[in-house]
């Protein structure tokens, strides 16, 4: 028989919801407040929980983090129940990692088929992983992980300028870009935009964190309309588990990344303007397109963030370029028409 978690601290409520769902031939634990569902949820292990959010002693949220962070129950799928429908605290609870969440005053019938729904999809879930056990296993080197995240993941596709996921959001997916680009940053105390990475077509990207699903430390914006793949962290983490040889891999692309951040650092700290500049043409052009000289669109201040320089600085620069016919620009377009000459622009 099915275990449900029901945590609602109502009482009148929690009664008559119980007793809605053992009439449909559920098994059903209750629990007051956050507190002592989590007590019980790390006991029994239920099936599928159903949580108030607004509740005493340990709210909703924080009881999802609490067995989230758990290896024992981190898995177990998870429905808010409140009263609460402003679009903000739905977002927050789905980021957070709830599979699905019912407004009050709600039906018998929405809250069993949300109920069936997830337990459906989680057993789907049991026996795709149990099918692809074989062939996560024969993942033994990064071409390999990115035919699996083809051939396996879940398919997006994303407008320019739209966020993926934004900072301090839960982790769900690591992506493979299949087309297009998409740039990371954080928001620094002034309220400017540091870009911390770019990405293009067969990177990969998404991943906070081996071995915890910890929150984005950045956001990340699609530079023009692209195609992603993803697949699931939890996932992830498993056929890192299964292929020590794929997590040697990852750690070198990671180390790769870190080097290029370096010499982003240096080049910003010691280079002049006009190599800023100039290099970070190369680098939009590198990520964004197959050839230097065609045309890159891009905004200024997305240049000047990777540049470390002001946007009127750039502007200037730019301009500058030019007149000595380095470069052709309109509007966000810009085109390389020397590329020896910017790439030895000191």
């Amino acid at each position: 028989m099915i275990t449900i978690l029901l945590i609602e601290d109502d009482m009148v409520l929690r009664e008559n919801t119980a007793e809605l769902l053992e009439l449909s031939n559920y098994k059903v634990l209750t629990a007051a407040n956050g507190k002592i569902g989590i007590t019980i949820a790390k006991e029994v292990i239920p099936d599928i929980i159903v949580c108030d959010i607004m509740m005493p002693v340990v709210n909703g949220y924080e009881t999802l983090k609490n067995l989230s962070e758990d290896q024992t129950t981190r898995y177990i799928p998870f429905i808010f129940l409140s009263a609460k429908t402003e679009h903000k605290d739905v977002r927050k609870g789905m980021n957070l990692g709830a599979d699905d969440y019912i407004t009050k005053p709600f039906t018998e019938e929405e809250l069993i088929s949300a109920i069936e729904s997830r337990l459906a999809k989680t057993a789907i879930l049991k026996d795709r992983e149990r099918s692809n056990t074989t062939t996560t296993e024969a993942i033994k080197t990064l071409d390999d992980l990115k035919n699996f995240f083809s051939d396996n993941g879940a398919r997006f596709n994303v407008k320019k300028d739209t966020k993926i996921y934004r900072e301090a959001e839960h982790s769900n997916y690591i992506y493979l870009i299949n087309k297009g680009a998409v740039k990371c940053f954080q928001i620094d105390k002034q309220g400017k935009e540091l870009i911390t990475g770019l990405y293009k077509e067969d990177d990969l990207f998404g991943y906070t964190s081996f071995t915890n699903n910890i929150p984005h430390k950045e956001t990340a914006t699609t530079i023009e309309n692209t195609e992603l793949t993803g697949i699931s962290t939890r996932q992830f983490n498993e056929i890192l588990n299964q292929n020590p040889k794929i997590t040697l891999e990852l750690v070198q692309l990671l180390s790769n990344d870190l080097i290029l951040v370096k010499d982003q650092l240096l080049e910003m700290a010691y280079g002049t303007v006009n190599k800023k500049t100039a290099a970070t043409i190369l680098k939009f052009a590198e990520k964004i397109n197959r050839k230097p000289n065609d045309p890159i669109n891009i905004s200024r201040s997305d240049l000047a963030s990777v540049a470390g320089i002001a946007t009127e600085t750039l502007i200037r620069t730019l301009a500058s370029f030019k007149k000595q016919g380095i470069i052709a620009s309109d509007g966000r377009s810009i085109k390389v028409l020397n590329l020896e000459k910017l790439k030895d622009i000191q």
